[in-house]
C-alpha cells in the first residue's frame, strides 16, 4: 500500500484535526429541488449528495408492478465533476449500480412498501463533491428525500462510516482515510427502531474493534439525526407558514 501524503493519524489527532470520534460538519437542507416530490441534500464536510424522489405513482410498464406491495428504485451517480483528481465518465460504473443496489437494501426496511401495491418510487441520487463516505451520505439524503415526498416510513435511515486507520477505530472517514485506512465499515441505521439495515465490513477487523466500530457509530448516526430532525422540522415549518401564514 502506497504511503498517504499527510499522517492520517498522530498523537490522537486526525489529518483534518478532528479527534477519531469526531464527525465532519454537517450540513442538511430538505425540499431543495423543486420538480421532485421530495428531495434533500446533505454534505459531511467536503462530500456532498442530493437526493430526488418522484412517487409514489403508478408503474410502467405494468408487468412489473407486484400486488402486494409498491417497488422502489435507486439510481446513484457520481458527477463527471465530483472527483478531484480525474474526471469520471458519466456512463455508470459497476461500483455505481453496486451501491445504487446497496443503498435500495438499506432503505427498504424504512419504507413501508406495502401501502403502496402496484406502484413505484423513483430515488435519484448525484454526488456533487467527493471526499469520503459517499455511500453513507447519499443513504442519508434519500432517505430524508423520502420523508420529505410524504412516503410513509418506519423511521428514518441515517448512514455514517467508520473505520480503521493507524489501529485506531475513526467516526466519519474522509478520502485520504479511505484509500489509506485499514478498515472500512459503512453502516446505516434507524435511529428511533434502533435497528441497522446496512452493515459492510472492508479489511481485518478483531471482534472487539468491530464492537467499538458499532457503538461509535450509533453516536454518530444520533448526531446526524438531530440535525435531520431540524432541518425536517424547518421544512415543514416553512409549508405550514406557506398554507396559513397569509
Amino acid at each position: 500500500m502506497k504511503k498517504p501524503p499527510v499522517p492520517l493519524l498522530q498523537n490522537g489527532v486526525r489529518a483534518d484535526g478532528r479527534s477519531p470520534d469526531q464527525m465532519r460538519e454537517i450540513e442538511i437542507s430538505v425540499g431543495v429541488v423543486t420538480n421532485a416530490d421530495g428531495s434533500a441534500v446533505v454534505s459531511y464536510g467536503n462530500t456532498t449528495a442530493v437526493a430526488a424522489v418522484y412517487g409514489p405513482r403508478e408503474m410502467h410498464p405494468r408487468h412489473l408492478s407486484l400486488p402486494d406491495r409498491g417497488v422502489m428504485r435507486v439510481r446513484y451517480h457520481m458527477a463527471p465533476f465530483s472527483t478531484k483528481d480525474e474526471r469520471k465518465s458519466p456512463t455508470p460504473s459497476r461500483r455505481e449500480i453496486e451501491i445504487s443496489k446497496v443503498l435500495r437494501e438499506a432503505l427498504e426496511p424504512a419504507v413501508m412498501l406495502e401501502q403502496y401495491p402496484r406502484s413505484r418510487i423513483d430515488v435519484f441520487v448525484e454526488i456533487l463533491q467527493a471526499d469520503g463516505s459517499t455511500r453513507v451520505a447519499s443513504l442519508t439524503a434519500a432517505s430524508l428525500a423520502l420523508a420529505d415526498a410524504g412516503v410513509y416510513m418506519r423511521d428514518v435511515v441515517i448512514g455514517v462510516s467508520v473505520g480503521i486507520v493507524n489501529g485506531t477505530v475513526v467516526l466519519d472517514l474522509t478520502g485520504l482515510e479511505d484509500q489509506y485506512g485499514e478498515g472500512d465499515l459503512p453502516v446505516g441505521y434507524m435511529p428511533n427502531l434502533q435497528k441497522f439495515t446496512l452493515l459492510q465490513l472492508d479489511g481485518a477487523w478483531s471482534r472487539e474493534k468491530f464492537l467499538e466500530a458499532l457503538s461509535l457509530a450509533v453516536n454518530g448516526v444520533n448526531y446526524v439525526y438531530q440535525k435531520a430532525r431540524d432541518a425536517l422540522r424547518n421544512r415543514y415549518m416553512s409549508i405550514a407558514e406557506e398554507i396559513y401564514g397569509r
